[in-house]
């Protein structure tokens, strides 16, 4: 079977790539010519140089890899490349809807639909809903997790532009899509939650907002086993299905951080709770000048309405229902298994 994964070089793709090669599958990385192989180094790799923001370029290319391959080309396409971070707004529509778009559209016009095509998106999509109580604070569940059923609102361009892709894909009945919407996802290589590690080597800990916080996560490795789950699966059971991904489970605002002061060893953490609109002003003036001088941020106006959000409970019954997934890695073994990584590569 052969297996391409696009945004290979990427920290979710780039484990796609090795999970699906000790699976026994031919792999393909898509890439752009810029990319870094940093991990990719196996020789069983072959690649693809894969132009997403051209769709003449993207179909020369991909009628060179069907005829190099033979038949039709891929048996599955797990659609992982996208844009976390972008200058300006048009940036995260130009990669995740228009990307998305050019990728499927060049796949059905060079004859190479795959049998799934799995698309990764994100509960971002979602927003900032289900925020009333259902529970008292220290109890099993504050809030109620978001459902497939629910109305997505989501708070944040890259939501929107996730959002605005599912949609098209939606729209598609001749594509065999499954769509994934992982919370939030950790593990080795992985770059936003290790701003906390540092944070925490340096003995501080900073959240926001005084409502309780019910958060959830996601190890890499469980990502990677429900794309492989949504194409190994029969067409009846998951075609045309979108699921939430987590580990299972709900934490309060301190249970990442606990866990890191614990892995990393850090005796003293000074732990500092700002209100919201702090965080609101810090965030706006930030976004703004480093906009101004070009240069890429992770604290913007997107970023406050992430931290903002009180809850990220998802439902995922219907992944272990009909994907047969079941989360491998709880968040102990998951923040130990990161940490162990930022140390070895001398990230820590």
């Amino acid at each position: 079977m052969k297996v391409l994964v696009t945004g290979a070089s990427g920290f979710i793709g780039s484990f796609m790539v090795s999970d699906g090669l000790e699976r026994g599958y031919e792999m393909w990385a898509g890439m752009r010519h810029s990319s870094s192989k940093q991990y990719l180094t196996d020789s069983r790799i072959r690649f693809a140089e894969l132009d997403l923001s051209h769709p003449d370029i993207l179909r020369t290319q991909l009628l060179r890899y069907k005829q190099e391959m033979g038949g039709t080309g891929w048996d599955y396409v797990i659609h992982a490349a996208g844009a976390t971070k972008s200058l300006k707004r048009e940036g995260f529509f130009r990669t995740n809807t228009e990307g998305t778009k050019n990728i499927v559209s060049a796949l059905r016009e060079c004859g190479m639909m795959p049998r799934r095509f799995v698309f990764v998106s994100s509960l971002s999509i979602f927003g900032a809903i289900r925020e009333d109580k259902i529970g008292t604070d220290g109890s099993a569940q504050l809030y109620a997790p978001i459902t497939a059923k629910d109305t997505p609102r989501p708070n944040t361009a890259y939501g929107e532009s996730k959002l605005a892709a599912e949609n098209w894909l939606c729209a598609q009945t001749d594509v065999p899509w499954v769509i994934l919407r992982p919370t939030g996802v950790y593990g080795p290589r992985e770059r936003d939650y290790f701003l906390m590690a540092q944070s925490i080597k340096q003995h501080v800990d900073f959240a926001v907002g005084y409502q309780p916080q019910e958060i959830t996560f996601v190890y890499m490795m469980d990502v990677v086993q429900a794309a492989f789950l949504a194409c190994e699966r029969s067409e009846a059971d998951v075609l045309h299905h979108a699921y939430f991904l987590s580990d299972g489970k709900s934490y309060n605002s301190r249970a990442f951080s606990d866990l890191l002061q614990k892995e990393i060893g850090t005796r003293f953490v000074l732990h500092i709770k700002a209100p919201l609109w702090f965080l609101r002003l810090i965030c706006a003036v930030n976004g703004t000048v480093c906009r101004w001088m070009g240069k890429l941020t992770t604290l913007n106006m997107d970023k406050y309405h992430i931290l903002a959000q009180r809850n990220w409970n998802c439902d995922i019954e219907p992944a272990r229902r009909e994907l047969g997934y079941e989360p491998q890695w709880n968040l102990k073994d998951g923040v130990r298994e990161s940490v162990k990584w930022y140390k070895q590569a001398g990230w820590l």
